[in-house]
């Protein structure tokens, strides 16, 4: 969770257990597709986007390649590369790792906001926010199914991993 007040970053926080997050804002400001000012001027005074932050395979090859020359552990995959990225105490640490974000939604729908989820991503993206590339909008069962399978086609050539597809009504 981001949350903007005037445009601005001003905390970044972690779902946690779904009740109390931590409080990561040190560490979201060193990822550079993470907005520290809104693009424009037509923004609502408080913005909360959410999204998730995650590292790319080729980032995590690398990390990795280089823990293991440097005789350090290894991660096991690119969700506990950046999970254990964003709960480092130095943000130093954090600015070195090859963390990227994608922004899902809002927390709270601003007035003014579109009226279709699709158009809040559109939103979003003009804001300064990275979203996924992949999204569509799809009709009745037909349209998600196809929508499904094309994913399914193209997810080992993604360059981030994937759990599967998130579909939302528009």
């Amino acid at each position: 969770s981001l949350l903007y007040r005037g445009g601005v970053l001003e905390r970044g926080a972690t779902r946690g257990d779904g009740t109390t997050g931590e409080d990561i804002t040190h560490n979201v400001r060193t990822i550079r597709s993470i907005p520290l000012r809104l693009r424009g001027e037509d923004f609502p005074s408080l913005l909360e986007v959410r999204g998730e932050i995650y590292m790319p395979k080729a980032g995590f090859e690398q990390l990795n390649k280089r823990a293991r020359e440097r005789g350090e552990k290894t991660f096991v995959n690119p969700r506990n590369a950046a999970a254990g990225s964003l709960r480092q105490l130095d943000s130093r640490i954090t600015a070195q790792r090859p963390l990227r974000f994608f922004a899902y939604g809002v927390g709270e729908v601003p007035a003014g906001a579109p009226p279709t989820h699709s158009r809040m991503l559109a939103r979003l993206e003009a804001l300064g926010f990275p979203v996924a590339k992949e999204r569509d909008v799809a009709n009745g069962a037909d349209g998600l199914l196809r929508y499904y399978a094309r994913i399914g086609s193209q997810r080992d050539r993604l360059p981030y991993a994937i759990d599967g597809v998130v579909y939302k009504v528009d």
